[in-house]
């Protein structure tokens, strides 16, 4: 705007006085209500920790009671005692920052924070790798600097794991921060844990790990998308191929199976589309998003349990089907 000003007056250098000086005016107020503007950059001085520390914000909703502006003095105790505050600092970031409120709602204050145990774990879990504005996020599994992701939903608002996003796209230096209602705790076992702790329905999917020697694969390395299939479903599979129990199938028979059943990398149900899927042992199964089935590589079809998808573990995530997938065995 400036040089389209500038260049009028420099046509018109020859106008009364009188005008060039309404024409100094105009830009000026042009200037002054570009620097007005919600959130600019041009006004954005603080990073991500100082601007929770300053606070220069609006209270959420239509009130301007001071009580009701949110605060975050536990979170920054919290970035302090765990190293991260340079961290929030320094890299571009989308912070979901909980209000003291959030953590209160918890029995947790600037005094006690630092006794919760994977602390730096919980506050990763709130920071994504660079800016997301409101208007970039989409329903979803959005991935975090803790390695899980979290869920974006939409319903009339924008909520991360069930928490409301209060104030939206407020911007720092290094990024931007959704100040949340509530502290969102990322998962706490690893994939083994996270069969075990499903007991007894996947009592036989972990003996099955065990036998084939994947217990401190699946435990340690990672992180996988396991396709997990139920205890039925491998009831249903021994007698298909007549073994009298798990004991009687090949160690490597069922390894093979097993890692049919694993694919690198967390894949969220929203990550997913229809087409060919490379698993672990290299073979591929095809998954239709449609109705939510998996056909394998004999043709045999199983179907994604709608209720038990995205079930996240500290190295991966779980999705449970209601049959086990074959890859080509031979005979």
């Amino acid at each position: 705007m400036k040089k389209i000003i500038f260049s009028s007056y420099l046509k018109l250098k020859s106008a009364p006085l009188a005008f060039m000086f309404a024409l100094l005016f105009v830009a000026a107020s042009c200037d002054t209500q570009d620097d007005v503007q919600p959130d600019s950059r041009a006004l954005v001085s603080d990073n991500i920790t100082a601007a929770l520390k300053n606070n220069n914000w609006s209270a959420p909703g239509n009130s301007s009671a001071k009580e009701r502006k949110p605060t975050f003095n536990t979170l920054l105790v919290a970035l302090a005692k765990t190293g991260l505050t340079s961290t929030v600092a320094k890299e571009e970031l989308t912070l979901f920052a909980p209000s003291d409120e959030a953590f209160a709602a918890l029995g947790l204050y600037p005094n006690n924070i630092g006794n919760v145990p994977n602390l730096e774990q919980i506050l990763l879990y709130h920071a994504v790798q660079g800016e997301l504005y409101a208007s970039d996020l989409s329903a979803g599994f959005v991935p975090t600097l803790n390695g899980a992701a979290v869920e974006v939903t939409l319903n009339g608002g924008v909520q991360v794991n069930g928490a409301d996003v209060i104030l939206a796209d407020k911007r720092a230096l290094n990024g931007v921060i959704h100040v949340i209602d509530e502290v969102l705790m990322p998962p706490t076992l690893n994939l083994v844990e996270l069969a075990l702790s499903f007991n007894p329905e996947f009592t036989i999917l972990v003996a099955a790990v065990q036998k084939a020697n994947l217990v401190n694969t699946l435990a340690n390395d990672g992180p996988f998308t396991v396709f997990a299939p139920t205890n039925d479903a491998f009831v249903a599979l021994l007698n298909e191929l007549g073994f009298p129990n798990l004991d009687a199938v090949p160690d490597e028979t069922l390894r093979d199976i097993l890692l049919y059943h694993v694919v690198p990398g967390r894949i969220y149900s929203s990550d997913l589309s229809t087409g060919d899927v490379t698993a672990a042992n290299e073979d591929t199964f095809y998954v239709n998003t449609s109705n939510l089935t998996i056909t394998d590589a004999n043709g045999r079809e199983a179907n994604l349990v709608p209720s038990l998808l995205n079930v996240q573990a500290t190295n991966g995530v779980v999705h449970v089907i209601d049959r086990v997938i074959l890859p080509e065995l031979g005979n």
